[in-house]
């Protein structure tokens, strides 16, 4: 079981909102408009990680351990919500999310595969992390500033959390895991050829509410992912890169074998599919 460990490990390097954010060096003066509109926005995309938490707990009911991990990540990513909000309540208060701007973005997500989401939360964590960094360079308040390096660090952490979990998979079911992890991993690590920016917060989750079914889309704006990532934080192709190369890098220690480019990785897949198509028929 990975739970108690993991808890000793994330405990030990929490943050307190009250004695760790630098409240007292805000100044007014390098805050804008502008930017405190982007962080309405990840504060209330943050609160997301509340229907994630209940797609995650229903989807993985057999396995206890990683329900009890949730209980950390799930106080984490809401810690994340919270102290984007007490940012604003204390420094641009008309800008607080509603409670009805926050109800919105909870909503439930189709069943999906557990391995398959798993994956696809491990690179959003690591994408996450690389998006937080670069808003942090963007803005020019320092509270802010600091606030989004503490929470790229925590998604950092999330992200090797779910690294283990994802080794534990493979020690259990083997190829049916390296499959889904492979798959997910290609389209996650090919970003670049999408015209939009892949992370779960920007993906369809319930075909009845289609097209109204991602956490962007009900957003008090939709269109504000991409202007944020393009316009504001421009996180270019030399962020991208760094995604890309993480994903892979983290891939080729998982599946020790050695992926360079996202090709690599499609032919460790599709090898992965031929063998597991061979056991099929003997």
């Amino acid at each position: 079981m990975l739970y108690p460990e993991l808890f000793k490990s994330l405990e030990q390097v929490r943050w307190n909102m009250e004695t760790d954010i630098p409240w007292d060096q805000f100044d007014a003066s390098k805050l804008t408009l502008e930017q405190a509109q982007t962080i309405k926005m990840n504060a209330i995309t943050e609160w997301s990680a509340l229907p994630a938490t209940e797609m995650f707990l229903r989807d993985n009911r057999n396995d206890s351990d990683f329900c009890a991990f949730m209980s950390v990540w799930f106080f984490e990513e809401q810690k994340h919500s919270l102290v984007l909000m007490e940012y604003l309540r204390r420094f641009y208060p008309e800008l607080v999310p509603t409670e009805e701007e926050l109800d919105k973005v909870r909503f439930e997500f189709d069943p999906a595969p557990p391995l398959e989401t798993l994956m696809l939360h491990f690179c959003g964590e690591i994408r996450l992390n690389h998006w937080y960094r670069c808003a942090s360079d963007w803005h020019t308040e320092p509270v802010i500033k600091q606030i989004y390096k503490m929470i790229s660090q925590d998604e950092a952490r999330h992200g090797g959390a779910y690294l283990r979990y994802m080794k534990k998979a493979l020690n259990e079911v083997g190829d049916a895991a390296s499959s889904a992890f492979a798959k997910i991993g290609v389209l996650m690590a090919s970003s670049r050829r999408t015209e939009k920016p892949l992370h779960p917060t920007n993906l369809h989750v319930n075909q009845a509410l289609f097209p109204h079914d991602t956490i962007q889309s009900r957003l008090p704006d939709p269109a504000w992912l991409e202007r944020w990532l393009d316009g504001q934080i421009k996180f270019d192709g030399v962020w991208e890169k760094k995604v890309v190369e993480r994903i892979l890098h983290n891939l080729s220690l998982l599946f020790e074998q050695s992926f360079a480019t996202v090709q690599d990785l499609n032919r460790y897949r599709k090898e992965i599919s031929s063998r597991m198509a061979a056991a099929a028929l003997e």
